[in-house]
């Protein structure tokens, strides 16, 4: 033991300042709370869900154990926390070329993603359109060949069903999302078009995301029998996605609230239960400051390559 040590206990008590000593934390949950706050997060309608979206969806109906952070520590304490899916770890990768997209309608992204089937080998291919904007899917089709044709059929439709027309369409480099009919289409439409860089997956990220929402969701089915139970799966999974699926990158309301504008009155009552909360207990928030829920800036990571004058 190093002399130090005792000429400091001997000048100012016996206190242990190692790190993850037993030491009395003012603002820290009892045990009845930290128990309280675990088997609400162990119930049976948040066993499929994030401790984000468990402390969003508390605040939603004014009820406050903790912070986020805190409820990853309770799990982290009793083992209850673990990557529970089939994928690999997220990890975070970096781009430069951005543009800010500030309105629905703004900048539509698309793709094409394989669905098995029972026959080894044989595939259908869904083909799908989000906004970046709330992240809605705003149209989709299943078909049982990739082709330009099936594609200007599908942008065709939704700008007639939703009578509006994007200002930006991005792809990845395939052949139908490079094909001349569907070009000509949005060419004729006057839409800008906008291509992933040569082996950038990156560049459509938001899209890509989707798909791993799609396929790694709890009841999504490893193989489909016919092409009508695939279709109607999916409709009802993009029905699922656009009307109850809190989203994380909108601030964990769903598409259809960011849409339809009812998400700043979200917001708005998440944030009064949380001042409610420190109010009534300051000690538990050190800093002073809650965390805000409000709508975040969303940035698409490409440029347009095509700029329709």
């Amino acid at each position: 033991m190093p002399q130090r040590t005792v000429q400091n206990w001997r000048r100012f008590g016996l206190r242990d300042r190692r790190k993850g000593s037993a030491r009395y934390i003012a603002h820290r949950l009892s045990s009845a709370e930290e128990q309280a706050f675990f088997e609400m997060a162990n119930c049976a309608r948040f066993r499929d869900v994030t401790p984000e979206q468990i402390v969003a969806r508390l605040a939603e109906e004014g009820v406050y154990y903790g912070s986020t952070s805190t409820l990853y520590r309770i799990f982290r304490k009793r083992g209850a926390l673990s990557h529970r899916r089939e994928s690999k770890k997220p990890v975070s990768s970096t781009t430069h070329t951005r543009i800010k997209v500030t309105a629905p309608n703004q900048v539509w992204a698309w793709d094409i993603t394989w669905l098995k089937t029972n026959v080894h080998g044989l595939f259908y291919f869904a083909y799908t359109v989000i906004d970046l904007f709330d992240r809605s899917i705003v149209g989709w089709t299943i078909e049982e060949i990739e082709s330009e044709e099936h594609a200007r059929a599908l942008f065709q439709r939704i700008i007639r069903d939703l009578g509006v027309v994007p200002e930006i369409v991005h792809a990845d480099n395939g052949n139908p999302m490079r094909g001349m009919t569907l070009a000509a289409f949005l060419d004729m439409v006057m839409v800008s078009r906008s291509y992933s860089r040569p082996r950038c997956s990156n560049d459509n990220a938001h899209i890509e995301s989707w798909h791993k929402t799609l396929k790694y969701t709890v009841g999504y089915p490893k193989t489909f029998s016919s092409l009508e139970y695939a279709r109607s799966w999916y409709a009802n999974f993009v029905h699922w996605y656009n009307t109850e699926h809190q989203h994380s990158g909108i601030g964990y309301v769903t598409p259809e609230e960011r849409r339809s504008g009812q998400a700043e009155a979200i917001y708005n009552r998440r944030n009064q239960t949380l001042q409610e909360a420190q109010a009534k207990n300051p000690g538990r928030w050190r800093c002073g400051k809650t965390r805000r829920y409000e709508s975040q800036p969303v940035f698409a990571f490409y440029r347009p390559l095509q700029k329709v004058s």
